[in-house]
């Protein structure tokens, strides 16, 4: 009984995932627009310890996004191979429906982004999750994933000067979440929950460094290193809320619910199996 049981939980954890990834409406507004993904080399064999508990880690991250809008997870194995640790991390500004729309969506994506491969990283607009088998929690990295300069329409030295100041703001500001304005200027930086505020500290003002250095005169830039990010726009164009506001809420409350919904329907079953098992347990005595 206790072997059918692991089976049926796992083959249940695989099912919300898959639920989750159908549930969720396909859209253009920004929490699920896809910015960016890696995968190690290493690869794992289908159906084995490692497929497992890569299975049990993604459902845990769709899970704790229901509540959470940054989680980290280690899931042990019979083997220092069969380890897996992972992360998720929702924007800072996201409604908790907004954040467990995203988290799905990216679990949901990152299996046919990275199959096989033993570990992956996926960056929508509104969410970051990754997983590796060697440990990069509490790790300060800032390698350069992406770089992206929007177009230069000429100096500007008004623009510029306001977008110094913004990005300067950012510096100065505390937080892993930091955002902020100036006319129509906008910019956001965002470190992952794992660091520490001197790592994470460190880690914005490369990205800020760079992206200003990079990018000039260009009217937008993206840095995005392996543990933060920073961006801005001179056009008047928001990172966060307004970008998402009505009919993006509207769609992750919908998800939120079915998500919270098939969770409660499979604590239900772990409870019953529990009876079942506890029942036939004392007849055969």
């Amino acid at each position: 009984m206790v072997a059918i049981t692991s089976s049926l939980l796992l083959t249940l954890s695989t099912f919300i995932v898959s639920l989750s990834s159908l549930y969720i409406p396909s859209r253009s507004s920004s929490i699920d627009t896809f910015v960016y993904g890696g995968c190690t080399q290493e690869k794992y064999a289908p159906n084995s310890p490692y497929e497992s508990n890569i299975n049990s880690l993604l459902t845990s991250l769709v899970n704790s996004a229901t509540y959470s809008s940054y989680n980290n997870y280690t899931v042990m194995g019979s083997s220092p191979q069969d380890v897996i640790y992972g992360l998720y991390q929702c924007r800072g500004d996201l409604s908790m429906p907004d954040c467990a729309t995203c988290v799905a969506r990216a679990v949901s994506q990152v299996g046919s982004f990275c199959p096989y491969n033993s570990g992956g990283a996926l960056q929508l607009q509104g969410c970051y999750i990754k997983y590796d088998n060697t440990t990069f929690l509490g790790v300060e990295d800032k390698t350069v994933v992406l770089k992206k300069c929007g177009p230069s329409v000429g100096y500007d030295s008004d623009g510029m000067s306001r977008r110094d100041s913004v990005l300067a703001a950012l510096v100065g500001s505390s937080g892993p979440y930091r955002v902020g304005g100036s006319g129509n200027v906008q910019g956001l930086a965002q470190c992952v929950g794992d660091l520490s505020f001197t790592q994470c500290q460190d880690c914005v003002t490369e990205a800020i460094g760079r992206v200003k250095s990079e990018c000039g005169g260009a009217v937008y830039g993206d840095m995005f290193l392996a543990k933060c990010y920073a961006r801005y726009s001179t056009g008047g164009a928001q990172f966060y809320s307004k970008m998402h506001h009505d009919k993006s809420s509207n769609e992750g409350e919908k998800t939120f619910a079915i998500i919270i919904g098939l969770l409660a329907g499979v604590a239900l079953l772990i409870i019953f199996l529990t009876f079942v098992r506890k029942v036939f347990g004392e007849n055969g005595k």
